[in-house]
């Protein structure tokens, strides 16, 4: 029986809901043939109440796709409370093993599809080309597209492997940025056919199910947001990369989408484009977001600047993921333990650094992305912690004499007044052990005793504490 084209218009929508259970109207809907829902770290307690949740949702409509943002390291909502038990991409790409990186995207996978999750927003395929980029940093793989490439094709290979659809981001490539599509429109001025687009090549070379588009501007290819360019998402990934599968939008609240052109507008000018699913829910979690989204793609329609007939394309995509995922046998168990390994693998040491057990911790707490959120982060518990100046620098050398002292720090390049503190505490601490949990662009010269994580998940902090406390 044919769909309606308000029923084309729904299976398109992912939003999201806020709480550990479903609201009535997100069941409701998805009996009525909501294409799906993104789970945030708002909708999780633990593994059990996940695996209800999502055989709740699955019991109104089997095809509904759940899906969930899970890189591992700093991006966690499975363990958003605890840090999570597998590294990010960054530290993957420093240990330098595709095999270590395609056992822990399945073991992931496997995780993921024990709690009933359909799709995985990751890997993040993006080179980061630029240090100063302030929302990707240690979700590359690293700044060399050859490794961000064979990286990302291990990931996609070993999270399907696993039965959970992996989905490439962020289209066609965020790493040369300086800005936070969350907070504004970045811009990548570099063509992206010179490195950038080779990591998605090597995704769509993998087999990888979906794809996600990037909320930035690429004027050597558009004059407009690649989410809403039928340049970026048509011409280059269906054409020229010959991509046939689901292409996702981010978060279209975030404001690079928001402040410009308005959600309902980027809803529709993303299917327009060649987008298959429009994500919401990450800010705009109420039913009446959906209705905004659902009128505004009839409207489209009605007026005939959306046909049918690409609206139908894109509703039979995402249709196909999720008979894709239907006929996935159930994955093995999850063997956390290849976490810990490839966090311990990645580490980088210089100098002496064993502090001792009593050492004094002291954590300098930047503000986290919006990405990445509020997760806990560190290798210890600290003594003291400061999230932003004044740091209380005779302080902390009071509390430390006579033992050790462990400065832990995240993305030191970004933050002077990270560095600030850090230049004071060595000048008078020069034996001092600096801990850096995020991109390690930055050594200040006084660091002798230097250790690198490439990341901030909690098996980062645990590798890290393994050679600094001991």
């Amino acid at each position: 029986m044919a769909s309606t084209t308000a029923q084309l218009a729904d299976r398109c929508l992912l939003p999201g809901f806020v709480g550990t259970r479903a609201p009535d109207w997100v069941r409701r809907r998805a009996a009525a043939g909501l294409g799906g829902v993104v789970l945030y770290g708002r909708n999780v307690e633990s593994p059990e109440q996940l695996r209800r949740l999502t055989d709740d949702l699955h019991s109104e409509r089997p095809e509904l796709l759940v899906s969930i943002d899970e890189e591992g390291g700093d991006v966690t909502r499975l363990e958003v409370r605890t840090g999570s038990s597998y590294p990010g991409n960054l530290a993957l790409g420093q240990a330098g093993d595709l095999e270590l990186t395609r056992a822990v995207a399945f073991a992931m996978g496997s995780e993921l599809a024990a709690t009933g999750i359909d799709l995985d927003l990751a890997p993040d395929a993006d080179v980061n080309s630029n240090p100063a980029n302030p929302v990707i940093g240690v979700r590359s793989f690293g700044a060399q597209p050859a490794l961000v490439a064979a990286h990302t094709a291990a990931f996609v290979e070993g999270l399907q492997g696993a039965g959970v659809a992996a989905c490439a981001k962020h289209f066609p490539g965020h790493g040369d940025t300086s800005t936070d599509s969350h907070l504004e429109l970045p811009v990548a001025a570099e063509d992206p056919r010179l490195g950038a687009l080779e990591p998605f090549r090597a995704a769509i070379a993998a087999g990888v199910r979906s794809i996600m588009s990037a909320h930035l501007l690429v004027p050597v290819l558009d004059s407009v947001p690649a989410t809403l360019s039928h340049r970026i998402l048509t011409q280059l990934l269906r054409d020229e990369l010959g991509f046939g599968g689901l292409v996702i939008t981010d978060g279209l609240e975030m404001r690079a989408i928001s402040d410009g052109v308005g959600i309902a507008e980027g809803a529709v000018g993303a299917l327009v484009a060649g987008c298959d699913a429009l994500c919401i829910g990450g800010g705009l979690a109420e039913e009446s977001i959906v209705d905004e989204l659902r009128d505004a793609i009839l409207e489209a329609v009605r007026s005939g600047r959306l046909s049918e007939e690409r609206l139908a394309e894109a509703a039979g995509r995402v249709d196909s993921l999720a008979a894709w995922r239907a006929e996935r046998q159930p994955a093995p168990a999850a063997q956390r333990g290849v976490g810990l390994e490839a966090a311990r693998r990645a580490v980088q040491v210089e100098g002496p650094v064993r502090a001792g057990a009593d050492a004094l911790v002291v954590q300098l707490r930047p503000g986290a992305s919006m990405a990445v959120g509020a997760v806990a982060w560190g290798i210890a518990p600290p003594a003291l912690s400061f999230d932003g100046p004044p740091v209380d620098v005779d302080g902390v050398l009071r509390r430390a004499e006579g033992r050790g002292l462990v400065l832990v720090v995240r993305d030191l390049h970004r933050h002077a007044w990270q560095a600030d503190a850090v230049e004071a505490l060595l000048a008078r601490r020069p034996d001092a052990v600096l801990v850096e949990m995020g991109l390690p662009a930055r050594r200040p010269a006084r660091a002798g005793s230097y250790v690198s994580t490439f990341g901030a998940g909690r098996v980062n902090g645990q590798a890290a504490a393994e050679r600094v406390l001991s």
